[in-house]
């Protein structure tokens, strides 16, 4: 792939407000890491890897994304601790300060666009204060043609300066960064954050609002791959659950890692033109396409390095969230374009903590759409201050701080669709087996892998009592033998030999799982609820 510039273009950026040429068009991915280096802003790992460290924050600040409460939302959003609101004369004032703090910068301008299916496409500018944000940005978004690129039209511009301090009792933000969205003005405004993920997440978290409501398509937090006989499967999951190591498969072509939406042809299509995987605990032996793509081209993010420039995958002294992007023609078995067709196996994936869910499981329709709207995975010890054991976690569709409607619209779209489909759907734990966090140990991924390609190939057979089990606390069908796993392996009690423990430990997660359905029970149906688990109290 030819990363350099094969056109010519002379844009302005004076209808921003920026109103000085000091500005870099269109830079190749190359060229921005030379820039990057030059300048002192990043380091060369020994794999040729452009390596930059974020700064103050290293992954998303959830509380401190906004979206404005203007006329086109007011009445749609699923306003609160997700959604928060923001004036719109306080935006176009916070706006006007930015633009300011633009203007006595080098920028680097860049367009692209989000969606594969060309019926969805939605064509973006973004203006960069760093040459490696827009090198992310390079990498994560999908990059026109030349020919494309002649007659551009940008519809949404996302503006992101991370050097730009926000003062909160002036600006009307909670702090000193923050990132916003005016769906009016079609603007992205990114500050006082170096944390490239806030640049992709802002333009998905549009999409999630745009297509559902005027394209009556189904965003989703999934990745996705393609068999080859042309079978789709999509896989949920919250960050850290396995969503893009398990779906970059050797035998199965790349859709995409991270945002994806389901139309009503029953295609499946990529937002993105690239991936962005964590890195922690990365190794050759386990996860050889993820690693073969870290090469001249990719952006590492925090991650620590020797002398030499070897990159020290287990050092978590700066973040656990230490991450790669890169396009995705690093990955060498990709679908092009990264659309898929005929979907038939949908993974909701959790890394449960507690140990007590099944390494896999069947799910019906209703279990599907509870288990959607839960969204759950666990947060282990040292994951956060202040967190000691295994605490339950939620967020709704897999992805509720991007979701700007409430969760129930995208479930029941999800529903419909699984049934028009035809879709088997899988629970999978890559949590813990044998124990919770810190006595058992976590699910080995090659049994994981077993699993999946057994789900895709029917391996693992219709229900029946001689091949399913169900489940006595959660009421999910845990089948009993798999190709490639041991027995006991895929009986999560059996894995405890203590059975008084183990089942304390599964109703502690179910009445979680049932305080948290609280909040969504007004709007969900009666089938829906009874898709959830037992209650019980110890």
């Amino acid at each position: 792939m030819d990363k350099t510039r094969q056109f010519t273009k002379t844009i302005s950026l004076k209808k921003y407000g920026i109103n000085h040429d000091n500005f870099n068009y269109q830079l190749s991915a190359d060229e921005l890491h030379a820039v990057t280096l030059e300048k002192g802003l990043g380091v060369e790992a020994s794999s040729g890897t452009l390596a930059i460290n974020t700064g103050e924050f290293t992954g998303r600040s959830p509380k401190d994304r906004f979206i404005v409460k203007d006329a086109i939302t007011k009445d749609k959003i699923w306003w609160g601790d997700i959604n928060i609101p923001f004036d719109p004369d306080a935006f176009d004032k916070l706006h006007d300060k930015v633009i300011s703090y633009l203007n006595e910068k080098e920028l680097y301008v860049r367009d692209c666009y989000a969606c594969a299916d060309i019926n969805y496409r939605m064509n973006i500018r973004v203006i960069n204060e760093y040459p490696w944000s827009n090198m992310f940005a390079y990498n994560m978004f999908i990059r026109p043609t030349s020919e494309e690129l002649k007659n551009f039209d940008p519809e949404w511009t996302v503006i992101n300066a991370p050097g730009f301090m926000a003062v909160a009792d002036v600006d009307g933000t909670r702090q000193h960064n923050f990132a916003i969205l005016n769906f009016t003005k079609k603007i992205a405004l990114i500050g006082g954050t170096g944390y490239t993920g806030e640049i992709k997440k802002g333009i998905f978290s549009a999409l999630n609002f745009i297509l559902p409501v005027q394209k009556n398509t189904l965003p989703m937090h999934c990745s996705a791959n393609v068999g080859k006989d042309g079978d789709t499967a999509i896989f949920f999951g919250l960050s850290g659950t396995g969503k893009t190591t398990l779906s970059t498969d050797p035998t199965r072509k790349l859709i995409g890692d991270d945002e994806h939406g389901w139309n009503n042809e029953n295609a499946v299509f990529n937002f993105e033109g690239g991936c962005y995987a964590k890195v922690i605990n990365l190794s050759g032996e386990n996860e050889p396409e993820i690693f073969g793509a870290i090469k001249k081209g990719a952006i590492l993010e925090n991650v620590v390095m020797d002398g030499e420039g070897e990159v020290d995958f287990s050092d978590i002294s700066i973040t656990q969230n230490t991450r790669v992007s890169y396009p995705l023609y690093h990955i060498e078995n990709i679908k092009q374009p990264s659309i898929g067709h005929n979907p038939k196996n949908i993974f909701f994936l959790t890394a449960d903590a507690f140990g007590v869910l099944p390494p896999i499981s069947k799910l019906t329709p209703n279990q599907a759409a509870y288990h959607f709207i839960s969204g759950y995975t666990a947060k282990v010890a040292g994951t956060e201050a202040g967190v000691v054991e295994p605490q339950p976690s939620f967020s709704a569709c897999f992805g509720a701080p991007f979701m700007p409607l409430h969760p129930t619209e995208y479930a029941e779209m999800l529903s419909k669709k699984m049934k028009d489909a035809g879709v088997n759907v899988w629970l999978v734990n890559t949590g813990w087996t044998g124990g919770p966090y810190g006595v058992g140990t976590r699910m080995k991924l090659k049994y994981t892998r077993a699993m999946i390609h057994a789900a895709l190939n029917g391996d693992l057979g219709s229900y029946s009592y001689d091949t399913y089990h169900i489940h006595s606390v959660f009421g999910v069908a845990q089948p009993r033998f798999c190709p490639g796993v041991p027995t006991e392996v895929l009986s999560p009690r059996t894995t405890w030999n203590d059975d008084e423990k183990y089942y304390k430990t599964a109703f502690k997660l179910s009445n979680a799982f049932r305080k948290n359905f609280e909040k969504f029970e007004s709007y969900a149906s009666e089938e829906i609820r009874r898709g959830g688990p037992q209650r019980y109290a110890f």
